[in-house]
């Protein structure tokens, strides 16, 4: 084998004998290797010769080949393979006796099992590696002379073949081993077999991902264990104040028997004083009565022993006294009976106080979470909260209010609503607007405290296009929207969608951040787009905007009103201008210098785009027309191309003869034009600093402004008599036109 990474030492192998064929079993590379042999070098517990190994230190080369020759003249002796020293000569010169074997292969024990190597345990698994007998009598004389077994490892190894036969190997995947390419049409023919360094990148891809898959089952487990323990927090918190309520429940039972303990002696000693008083008081009175009776007989029987007229005179006296004493009434009846009466205790109260105990307390204050992203829409928001575990809730209450200037109005009005679930989507509400939520969590034993206040915030509406203020041309378009909002918005996207493109139909593309009301795209040439408009804030995105469509087929904008002459007219659709006969009344001109005073003119909005653009402009004949270029910046109180700002080309028609100027800076150049042109084509060339003039109609150029364009320039319209212009813009460039 080669030499294994971590420094193994080199083994120099003797050629393989000729019969024998190896299918060798490397599916790695030297490090990743199957090691079947120990790092040092053992050859059933005996030393392997330094000049086997191809170590340094062989200080006597012929005593070793004699050692070597007598140890395997020992061997064949000992395994009666007769002619001793013909053996050993042949295995000393690196050669084997050649023998008949049947397709050898690379044995090695299944997982598990233990196989013994020992001399005579072989009888046991006659025909080993195809061998039989002699094959395995060969087998433990190679072994113990070239030192390729191992005890500790449990397998044997046949010599290698030349290096070169390596390269020759494939990898089956049917059979998920490595084969020979010699023995692909043989026994793999139908198989799948690939190149073996193709099947060793497939199994480390394969290994990567499950480390990757294992990596992503330990963060999980992670993560999943971090939950464990706040869990386990929160249910020892949870028990704490628990244990906290049964004590002040046992406490308060404790108080309350004892007062009702205390009451109730207090009043068995009152009836119980109260009844002996009667009783003693009964007593008196009877012992008394007694007395009085035991007086009343002595006396009666001492009148009985007197004189007859003593007796009378006494008798008659007697009988008043015991009239009055018998005609009083006795009370023989006993005032307070001697049972005890039975006492019955009222212990309702400590009841309610017992069953209080089993009753869950009042839930402890929500925790209200921030809001989410894009968890809002113009008119709703979903606001969510948590709850300790162990708390049994019967409903919430949900309050909010609006916020203005960042702070919570005192005099804005609360809403409250009552929620069963731990969310609550609150609809109904103004868009792009913060609002203050908290709630509280109760049951039948009360209400918990409030929660912390949370603001949430509404998403804002869609924004509104101008669709009169787009402006494109083949490679851009600048759009510009309203806000739609009351309150400012963090930024805007831009979603574009291509239509009727192969190439890419229906996809949406998006330009985010932009924080002014207008922006410019990079599109396709040729192409039809279809462009939404949404705002975002805290709250997210708001809803799409209105579509429009923008073609790129050539240079598209509207007229200035802002820049209109009084007495010019615009159409409705914003591509015609008209001056009529009857005198304009006067208007009174906007502050500044944006609107044209002296001169009848318009001014168009190009894209400020650098590049080619073209826009063809129809005439009438009979008119005075000015069409050309002018900055943004022109005078407004003077003539177009009577001054360096602007380029132009202007018509008059005197005594049937046409007259054509092209003008700048006040001057022109001697040309005459021999067709009057009905639809006039205006090439703006950024690049070449060029503006031309054609006659559309018959492919005739006309004349070309060498310009330069330190700045983006607009189109420009006037009529000085009663008349109209129609502009044509939005279309392809001719031919003819991109030769100048």
């Amino acid at each position: 084998m080669d030499g294994e990474a971590g420094g193994a030492p080199e083994v120099h192998r003797s050629p393989a004998p000729r019969d024998f064929h190896f299918c060798p079993t490397d599916l790695y590379d030297s490090e990743g290797r199957l090691r079947l042999f120990p790092e040092e070098h053992t050859r059933t517990g005996r030393p392997v010769p330094a000049e086997m190994t191809g170590e340094p230190g062989g200080a006597a080369p012929g005593k070793a080949q004699s050692d070597l020759e007598e140890e395997v003249q020992e061997l064949a002796d000992l395994y009666a393979l007769g002619g001793g020293g013909e053996w050993g000569a042949e295995l000393v010169d690196g050669s084997a006796p050649r023998v008949e074997v049947s397709e050898p292969r690379l044995h090695l024990p299944a997982a598990g099992a233990h196989r013994d190597w020992r001399p005579g345990a072989e009888a046991e698994d006659p025909g080993c590696l195809g061998w039989g007998a002699a094959g395995r009598d060969l087998r433990e004389a190679y072994r113990y002379a070239h030192g390729r077994a191992s005890e500790e490892y449990e397998c044997y190894v046949i010599p290698e073949e030349e290096d070169e036969d390596e390269a020759a190997l494939v990898f089956c995947v049917t059979c998920k081993a490595p084969v020979r390419a010699c023995e692909v049409s043989d026994a793999h023919g139908e198989h799948e077999v690939t190149p073996l360094s193709k099947a060793l990148e497939s199994a480390k891809d394969e290994i990567h991902k499950n480390m990757f898959k294992l990596e992503k089952q330990i963060i999980e487990m992670e993560n999943f264990a971090n939950h464990l323990e706040e869990v386990f927090i929160t249910v020892e918190e949870n028990f704490g104040r628990q244990e906290q309520n049964f004590e002040s429940h046992f406490n308060e039972i404790l108080e309350t028997l004892a007062q009702k303990y205390e009451e109730k002696i207090q009043a068995l000693g009152e009836k119980k004083k109260a009844k002996l008083e009667a009783l003693y008081g009964q007593l008196v009175s009877c012992g008394e009565n007694l007395e009085t009776c035991k007086e009343l007989m002595e006396t009666i029987e001492e009148m009985c022993h007197e004189e007859k007229v003593d007796f009378i005179q006494d008798a008659v006296a007697m009988a008043d006294r015991l009239g009055k004493f018998l005609n009083t009434e006795t009370d023989v009846e006993i005032s307070a009976q001697p049972d005890f009466e039975d006492q019955t205790l009222d212990f309702s109260d400590v009841e309610q106080l017992m069953g209080s105990i089993n009753t869950i307390p009042a839930p402890s204050a929500p925790v209200i979470n921030p809001q989410a992203p894009n968890s809002a829409t113009g008119s709703s928001v979903r606001v969510c909260w948590s709850l300790y575990s162990d708390d049994t809730v019967e409903s919430y209450l949900l309050s909010y209010r609006p916020v203005q200037d960042g702070s919570p109005g005192k005099d804005q009005a609360e809403f409250t609503m009552t929620v069963k679930e731990t969310y609550c989507s609150v609809r109904n509400l103004v868009p792009n607007t913060q609002y203050e939520f908290w709630v509280t969590a109760q049951n039948r034993a009360g209400r918990s405290p409030a929660s912390e206040r949370a603001m949430y915030m509404t998403a804002p509406s869609p924004p509104i296009i101008k669709s009169k203020e787009i402006r494109s041309c083949e490679e851009a378009a600048l759009i510009c929207w309203e806000s739609g909002n009351l309150n400012p918005v963090d930024s805007y996207t831009v979603e574009l969608t291509q239509a009727e493109s192969p190439e890419a139909s229906g996809v949406t593309e998006s330009v985010v951040g932009i924080p002014t009301r207008e922006a410019l795209v990079q599109l396709q040439p040729r192409q039809r787009y279809t462009i939404y408009v949404r705002a975002l804030s805290v709250g997210g995105p708001s809803a799409r905007s209105d579509p429009v469509t923008v073609y790129t087929t050539g240079s598209f904008f509207h007229l200035n009103q802002h820049t209109c002459h009084p007495g010019l007219t615009i159409s409705e659709d914003g591509f015609t201008v008209v001056r009529s006969e009857r005198k304009t009344p006067a208007k009174e001109p906007l502050p500044g210098n944006t609107r044209f005073t002296r001169c009848v003119a318009v001014m168009g909005n190009l894209i400020p785009i650098r590049g080619r653009h073209y826009w063809e402009v129809e005439v009438d004949e009979r008119s005075h027309y000015t069409v050309g270029v002018a900055f943004e910046d022109v005078p407004k109180q003077e003539d177009l191309g009577a001054n360096c700002l602007s380029w132009c080309m202007r018509h008059r028609l005197a005594s049937s003869r046409h007259k054509y100027e092209f003008l700048h800076n006040g001057t022109t150049p001697d040309i005459r034009i021999t067709v009057s042109p009905r639809k006039i084509g205006i090439l703006l060339d950024y690049e070449n600093s060029k503006l031309s003039f054609f006659n559309a109609d018959i492919s005739q150029h006309l004349y070309t402004f060498s310009c330069q364009l330190h700045q983006f320039v607009h189109p420009c319209f006037s009529l000085e008599k009663p008349g109209c212009l129609k502009i044509h813009n939005g279309i392809s460039m001719p031919k003819h036109v991109t030769f100048y």
